[in-house]
């Protein structure tokens, strides 16, 4: 019998396999209702790609550390194949390493290569925000909002991994909504592949406050239409990033491109 994979919770082991949903109290009838819903729109190596990448940007799997398929398989409650499947999908968006004779690792990458991976972002991010500014509609423009004021509670709770998930989704969202289906996918690589950094950088004291201060910045901007401004706001924000991933490595930031032309105030 093929297993399922229902959501797995936002921490601890996963839940059971759906299989097993006769077993289920009463008050889990919603979450197996979830389930079904899923598996009728996404294959199950999806879903085990998905609940990976969720563990692994969560920091469950740190950068470095072997993933088992057979003790994954256990863990997800699913046959080897979909996570066999999985990794390779995972591969792919640059979150894990396959090593021939080895195994899998989630990737991690040297701070020079991600010094690069910040500036290409930067450029990325503030070319999204410059078409976003130019045309975006009303409602999209709550969405955005509704991110920032997500980011702003997870302040206040001093809630590192709330705030981390939101500014996630803020930079997604504003890259999806530039319309440019190629460029968000070079966006997705990206990011995946300065999980690590980004978390330990907003884990340092002092930085979520200035972090939500530049978000905030940057919503302002697209709200105005200002879209050079916005273009702006965008790319310092992540070369500030950049800046602050250094001083959590104790280490000396690396110079910012000298090319960059940058908006007077």
């Amino acid at each position: 019998m093929l297993k399922t994979l229902p959501p797995a919770p936002p921490s601890g082991p996963a839940a059971p396999p759906a299989a097993r949903a006769e077993a289920r109290p009463p008050g889990r009838a919603a979450a197996a209702d979830d389930t079904i819903a899923m598996l009728q729109t996404h294959s199950l190596p999806t879903l085990v790609q998905r609940e990976l990448e969720r563990r692994i940007l969560a920091g469950e799997f740190p950068a470095g550390s072997k993933l088992n398929e057979a003790a994954i398989a256990d863990l997800l409650g699913v046959s080897r194949g979909p996570v066999r499947e999985a990794f390779r999908a995972l591969e792919e968006s640059g979150l894990v390493q396959l090593e021939k004779n080895r195994g899998v690792f989630v990737r991690q990458i040297a701070v020079a290569e991600a010094d690069e991976i910040y500036e290409l972002r930067a450029v990325l991010d503030a070319h999204a925000g410059q078409r976003v500014a130019q045309n975006i509609a009303p409602s999209d423009l709550r969405a955005l909002r509704a991110l920032v004021d997500r980011m702003d509670r997870a302040v206040a709770r001093t809630d590192i991994d709330a705030y981390h998930a939101a500014n996630l989704a803020f930079h997604e969202a504003l890259v999806a909504l530039s319309g440019n289906a190629k460029l968000l996918a070079i966006y997705r690589r990206l990011v995946n592949e300065l999980h690590l950094y980004r978390r330990a950088t907003l884990a340092q004291q002092g930085a979520l406050p200035v972090s939500v201060r530049e978000h905030h910045d940057i919503l302002d901007r697209i709200a105005a239409g200002d879209a050079a401004a916005a273009g702006s706001a965008l790319y310092d924000h992540v070369m500030n990033s950049r800046a602050r991933m250094h001083q959590a490595r104790g280490a000396a930031p690396a110079a910012a491109p000298a090319t960059r032309t940058r908006r007077k105030a």
